[in-house]
């Protein structure tokens, strides 16, 4: 009978990027997919569509699914003959199971597939500045098991030798015995006075790190209510951390910030935020949706050449026409000799993806830039075509009409209201517009006055107007009309308050 594979997939210790590309490459084309707790969920938007999911978390003391049962889930799913990815967190055979479930896939005859991942317990201190070797410091390093199994009859963690032993132990899964954990090396001999941490959510946005001595540590996490899971390292290079901790103190770090635009846009606007250290909460008010059939579209772009320039004010407008253009039998070149005209720095590099060079921009990405553009261009005598959303300002159009130009208008997509939301978290720090779309849309899913205590960051001018004639008060607004230029701004007020 022909049998599946399995392959045992280590997803890294929690920042979405830190996984292999062989990891994020089986995710893809995996017909199956189980998963833990501690897995970053936005790698299941890289499961193909139709893909089961299978969550079979596991947290301190409590088993969605206990070992056994996931290793006869393993069995089930490769029988069907397809690609089953067992994904887990850090690495499968550092403290994950892995080899037990390896194990049982080679007793059953199932072929299987180990893909390392990077472990918390190298990754984690990392991010905390902690380099767990370093030549003045540390030659050598110990991970141990917090957490041992619980039927063993004695510990097999030979306490004596690690209180004497590696210059840096880094212990996983030991919260909860912190306290147990501290005391038995002080009791074997260790220096009560070795510095040591906790690291919790390592690698995250919500990182939180507690410095102390071997001794006082258990007390301080305690006072602090820091949580599993985390990460315990202990040894002198954790006095290297305040040299060496790069991670936290990116220009957004710990903010959690809200990005409202549409499901299918708010990939890049999401990076730019993890890249400064913040954490994205996806909560889409909008939904984009083409408009078809469509004639006058189809029309429009059969008698292309009539056209003297073509304006795009959106990336979604310019997406939506050269998917018409390419069903149509067309390409680029039935643009040529037409002036393009792209509304921001984003359209126009969209616009590059098809093999378009832009001709022109304006300074200012709002449709009173373009208008600025058109003033220099002249419009007089020429035809203009302006593919767009249902609902649009009509600024370029009337000055176009007014200053003898004709400009073709058709609506080649309508902004909805997503089907399901979910309310917005208490702790979200920052509550982000990028049009007016998405700010009538929040209105509309949302009590505004969630918004109340929060920082509210529009996009620019237009967006603006929409919150505050519906009563919400704007704090940040971008002077660059695009994503980058709005992530700027955000920056530039949390570095300002930072100086009081």
């Amino acid at each position: 009978m022909p049998m599946g594979k399995v392959y045992l997939v280590g997803a890294g210790p929690g920042d979405l990027k830190l996984i292999t590309m062989r990891g994020l490459e089986l995710i893809g084309k995996a017909d199956v997919v189980i998963y833990d707790n501690l897995v970053n969920k936005g790698l299941l938007e890289f499961v193909q569509a139709g893909a089961e999911i299978i969550y079979a978390g596991k947290k301190a003391s409590q088993h969605e699914l206990p070992q056994r049962q996931i290793n006869s889930l393993l069995a089930e799913k490769a029988s069907s003959n397809g690609v089953v990815v067992r994904l887990k967190g850090g690495d499968p055979f550092i403290f994950g199971r892995g080899g037990e479930e390896a194990q049982y896939l080679a007793k059953k005859g199932i072929p299987f597939e180990i893909v390392p991942g990077i472990t918390s317990a190298i990754s984690v201190p990392a991010y905390a500045g902690i380099p767990l070797t370093h030549r003045d410091h540390a030659s050598t390093v110990a991970f141990v098991t917090g957490h041992e199994d619980e039927k063993k009859e004695a510990s097999s963690i030979n306490w004596h030798e690690l209180a004497h032993g590696p210059d840096t132990l880094v212990f996983l899964m030991g919260m909860k015995n912190l306290a147990k954990i501290a005391q038995r090396l002080i009791d074997e001999g260790k220096n009560p006075d070795t510095p040591a941490c906790v690291i919790r959510s390592g690698t995250l946005a919500a990182q939180k790190v507690v410095t102390a001595t071997l001794s006082t540590l258990p007390e301080k996490v305690r006072a602090l209510n820091i949580l599993p899971p985390g990460v315990i390292v202990v040894g002198d290079v954790v006095k290297l951390r305040g040299e060496l901790n790069w991670f936290e103190r990116k220009t957004l770090f710990g903010k959690k910030i809200a990005v409202t635009r549409s499901r299918h846009q708010s990939h890049k606007f999401g990076e730019l935020l993890l890249d400064r250290g913040a954490e994205p909460v996806y909560i889409p008010t909008i939904n984009i949706e083409p408009i078809v059939p469509n004639a006058p579209l189809r029309t429009a772009i059969d008698r292309i050449s009539s056209f003297d320039a073509v304006i795009f004010t959106s990336v979604n407008a310019a997406s939506i026409f050269f998917a018409h253009l390419r069903g149509s039998g067309k390409d680029a070149r039935a643009l040529a000799g037409i002036t393009v005209i792209a509304i921001g720095s984003a359209t126009s590099a969209h616009l590059g993806a098809y093999g378009i060079n832009t001709d022109l921009v304006p300074h200012v990405y709002t449709s009173e830039g373009i208008v600025s553009v058109l003033e220099d261009l002249g419009v007089a005598d020429k035809h203009f075509l302006m593919p767009r959303a249902e609902e649009a300002r009509d600024i370029i159009v009337e000055y176009i009409r007014d200053h003898g130009g004709r400009c073709t208008v058709i609506p080649i997509y309508r902004t909805g209201v997503p089907p399901s939301t979910v309310m917005p978290a208490a702790d979200i720090d920052v509550f982000t517009f990028t049009s007016s779309s998405t700010a009538k849309n929040f209105v509309l899913l949302y009590r505004k006055d969630i918004l109340k205590d929060k920082i509210v960051a529009s996009i620019g001018p237009v967006t603006t107007k929409t919150l505050v004639k519906a009563g919400i008060r704007v704090d940040i607004e971008a002077k660059r009309s695009d994503i980058p230029g709005l992530v700027r701004v955000i920056e530039e007020y949390f570095e300002d308050r930072k100086k009081f």
